[in-house]
């Protein structure tokens, strides 16, 4: 290895990091996806601590959620998280109204989150790990990883056991609470656990695929090999042309003899 060597594949490493980060923040929504995630739950509790109104408490929880995809289509941004808060609030407000329990506006969620972490094991387990699954699309590798890409699958199955792990961790903490504490002290606490169990989950995903191999972007080698073909006819089109301008009608060969 040269000295100039080491600064270019100092170089790649960064690219591909980069790469990783944003692929992340693309597919996990970012800090506004984030902020969408947490603000219902938080202004359900606020509302409910101050007041116990149930119905003021879903109703706002839902309207927030209807304005945040509002903002969304009107700023013609990707609106797929906020509408996972908004069906995630609906489900909550529902259940809460029928069952007369505001407790019952976090089981919906609580369930979810409790049958996405078992998601990320079994299909860990599986050999088709969740979160690769993801994130293939995002980076064009869709699931060439699993066959391709060792070293990407083997990053991808750390991933989703940390994502389940996680996950199964916060389920551990909020069940009890749901059982025995009171409405207000498990929203709190769920709002609590929103985020930072999320950031670890990125980051460790984070640190497995910024030391995984490279993804193979299957959409490029889709598009080169369309262009190798296009050029493979247009080179058939030019020699049948060449051979058709050349070649030699008999008849007129047999006129030219007689003459």
């Amino acid at each position: 290895m040269t000295s100039l060597d080491k600064p270019t594949e100092e170089t790649e490493a960064d690219d591909a990091r980069a790469v990783t980060e944003a692929a992340l923040f693309e597919a996990f929504g970012g800090v506004r996806g984030m902020i969408e995630t947490v603000l219902p739950g938080l202004l359900f509790v606020t509302i409910f601590t101050l007041n116990n109104d149930l119905h003021m408490s879903a109703i706002a929880a839902l309207a927030v959620s209807l304005v945040l995809v509002v903002v969304r289509l009107v700023m013609k941004d990707t609106v797929k998280h906020a509408f996972s808060g908004v069906f995630g609030v609906a489900f909550g407000v529902v259940f809460a109204m029928m069952t007369d329990n505001a407790k019952n506006f976090y089981l919906p969620g609580m369930m979810y989150t409790l049958g996405l972490a078992l998601a990320y094991i079994v299909t860990a387990l599986a050999g088709v790990p969740l979160i690769g699954l993801i994130l293939g699309p995002v980076f064009k590798e869709n699931l060439s990883w699993r066959t391709r890409n060792p070293g990407r699958k083997k990053a991808y199955t750390k991933a989703s056991y940390a994502w389940g792990l996680i996950l199964l961790a916060k389920s551990a903490i909020l069940f009890p609470l749901y059982w025995w504490a009171d409405t207000e002290q498990l929203g709190w606490v769920l709002v609590t656990l929103k985020i930072p169990p999320f950031l670890l989950a990125v980051w460790l995903t984070w640190v497995f695929l910024a030391k995984a191999p490279a993804p193979i972007d299957v959409f490029a080698e889709m598009e080169a090999a369309e262009q190798a073909e296009k050029e493979r006819e247009e080179r058939a089109k030019v020699e049948r042309e060449a051979l058709g301008g050349d070649a030699v009608d008999p008849a007129q060969s047999g006129r030219h003899r007689k003459g």
